[in-house]
């Protein structure tokens, strides 16, 4: 960065002394002057996103004001390693919280970013509902987590966003939790007639059913899942000895090192 705040500088001192305005040392005194401030900073590194203790103050302390304000549905307020605020709140509480966040005028987070569900079987509430939150007037974010199990339906936030209508949606369908009130609850992502939800941690990776084309009916079947074991390898010594390339390649090496090694003589 140092580097890059010299060659500009001179740039600068260079231009300016062919218009006459400056002599040389001039030129350069005055565009040092100005760039001391910015060399004199320590280097940081592009990746490495810069603490600031005074957002992470204050996302806290908004944190709190909406705690205070919604002591009911509020349980507990956290900030991400990123100053990235999360309020977790009981699930009777998605309307009144979601409204809260989207009217009032310290909040006004009228726009759904996103709604996600996380699985994690060894909770009581093994379902985990993430609301991502946008505020175009005050340009933050906010997330609201709330939970649920299998049976227990959540109320549906397309009263408050119509744009989580297709996002719980695909929360329904990959994970199996119900929205009450929901105008259109039905798959959006897996087939017509297909079991189960695929994003739940008991879900087989293999799945239960597969979908192939027929030639003989001429359309499109679903049929069991069949794993046929007898046409499969596993006495392999690396995972690339299936490729002639690379089979080449060890029966290269293994003939040169059976002529470099030294004879071996007969055992009378």
């Amino acid at each position: 960065m140092a580097a890059s705040v010299r060659r500009i500088t001179s740039s600068l001192a260079k231009y300016a002394m062919r218009q006459g305005r400056f002599t040389t040392s001039q030129a350069t005194g005055i565009f040092s002057a100005r760039n001391s401030s910015s060399t004199s900073e320590p280097d940081l590194h592009p990746t490495i996103r810069p603490v600031s203790a005074v957002e992470r103050t204050t996302v806290s302390e908004y944190g709190q004001y909406v705690a205070e304000c919604l002591p009911k549905y509020v349980q507990q307020v956290q900030v991400t390693a990123g100053n990235e605020l999360e309020i977790l709140i009981a699930p009777e509480g998605v309307i009144p919280v979601l409204t809260f966040l989207r009217d009032h005028i310290n909040a006004q987070y009228t726009n759904i970013a996103d709604l996600c569900g996380v699985d994690v079987p060894s909770r009581e509430y093994r379902f985990e509902v993430v609301y991502n939150l946008l505020s175009v007037r005050y340009n933050t974010r906010i997330r609201v987590k709330t939970y649920t199990d299998e049976l227990t339906p959540l109320d549906s936030a397309c009263e408050v966003f119509k744009g989580a209508d297709w996002y719980e949606r695909e929360v329904w369908d990959m994970f199996g939790v119900f929205f009450s009130n929901h105008p259109d609850l039905r798959r959006i992502l897996t087939d017509y007639g297909f079991e189960g939800h695929p994003f739940r941690k008991d879900f087989p990776l293999t799945g239960y059913v597969e979908c192939r084309y027929d030639d003989e009916e001429k359309r499109v079947v679903m049929e069991p899942v069949e794993l046929a074991q007898e046409f499969r390898k596993f006495d392999l010594s690396a995972p690339w000895e299936q490729f002639p390339q690379f089979r080449g390649a060890i029966d290269a090496d293994s003939a040169a090192a059976a002529a470099a090694a030294p004879p071996q003589q007969e055992k009378k």
